[in-house]
């Protein structure tokens, strides 16, 4: 009898326990030990192709290409030409020579300028002449187009023929009607006894005289924003309100106005951003003189810049002007949209 059959096990049994002996005494890894081969390894990460690589690229540069067009347009003629001209304000600069660091000296000069001042009150009182009834203008006439009436595609074309007219066109048209012997104007004031104005060399005539201009050109532009800002207002806004009894007055005051607010901020601060770079107008109406007028009545700040830069060739104070001007508009945006959000908050 084998020694198998008399510990009582099978020969199975006993081939088994060989094969964990021998590999419990160290004679050496079996097959079942040994590291499969690189091929077929569990959790190994493959290389990826040239493919997959330009593809990975691809989907990460493709969104920063895509808006790099607007943000290379804006560096060469947006950022770059501001910040050239702080660099050129710092400068005595005139026409046709070399620069001269001089410091913060065109900005004491500017604001030690009596002319700077004047052409600041211009720009504010010819601004507030032309944006205020142009955007309540504008206001009524969407309203009422906003309604239905008959031929109301003409006149909705017909509102922005004024804005699509040449600035230099219009201006001409109405230093014509403004004129003081043959003047559209005094004919008309003539039926009422108003005798000739000479509305060009006056102090308050030539500034409401362009306030005109400017009012015509810009009141249908803002009535098509106004017009498309009202049709963005739900109707069951207005039935509720119909049914409630609400006369059209009232549905324009409380559902209208309310709803238009994001809109009339957006005009306000586009009207208040244009009236302070007023330049065409009073230029073409002064017969292209950059004076603003024998005693500077209409000069605006563009008009003031203008005839430091390109009259006097004074490159330097001219770009002081220009940051100024440009600094004004921030204030006066962030002025306008605070109070427009305090009204917002009041109202709550």
């Amino acid at each position: 009898m084998s020694s198998a059959a008399a510990t009582g096990a099978t020969p199975d049994t006993a081939t088994s326990t060989a094969k964990t002996a021998s590999s419990g005494s160290g004679e050496g890894p079996t097959s079942q030990d040994a590291p499969p081969p690189a091929a077929v390894r569990v959790g190994e990460r493959r290389r990826p192709t040239w493919r997959q690589r330009a593809f990975r690229f691809e989907s990460k540069a493709a969104p920063y290409a895509y808006v790099s067009p607007f943000f290379l347009v804006f560096a060469a003629f947006g950022l770059f030409p501001l910040i050239y001209t702080a660099w050129i304000s710092l400068h005595d600069y005139k026409l046709g020579s070399d620069m001269t660091w001089i410091g913060l000296d065109n900005f004491r000069w500017l604001f030690a300028n009596s002319l700077f001042y004047n052409a600041l009150w211009k720009t504010f009182t010819i601004g507030v002449l032309s944006t205020v009834p142009q955007l309540m203008l504008a206001l009524g006439l969407a309203h009422l187009l906003n309604y239905s009436m008959r031929v109301r595609t003409f006149f909705r074309v017909s509102m922005i023929m004024p804005y699509a007219t040449s600035v230099a066109a219009a201006t001409l048209v109405f230093a014509q009607l403004f004129g003081r012997d043959n003047g559209f104007a005094n004919w008309i004031l003539s039926w009422f006894g108003v005798g000739a104005i000479d509305w060009r060399n006056g102090n308050w005539t030539a500034q409401i005289a362009i306030a005109i201009i400017v009012t015509w050109r810009w009141t249908g532009y803002n009535a098509l924003i106004y017009l498309a800002g009202m049709q963005s207002i739900s109707q069951d806004l207005y039935e509720a309100a119909a049914i409630d009894g609400a006369s059209r007055w009232q549905q324009f005051r409380f559902v209208t106005l309310p709803g238009l607010r994001p809109t009339i901020l957006f005009t306000v601060v586009v009207s208040t951003i244009g009236a302070t770079q007023l330049f065409g107008e009073p230029l073409l109406f002064g017969n292209g003189s950059a004076d603003g007028g024998a005693v500077h009545q209409y000069q605006t700040i563009g008009l003031f810049m203008y005839q430091q830069g390109w009259q006097y060739l004074q490159l330097g104070k001219a770009a002081a002007v220009a940051w100024v001007t440009f600094l004004l508009i921030v204030v006066l945006v962030l002025v306008n949209t605070s109070i427009v959000r305090w009204r917002t908050r009041s109202e709550r």
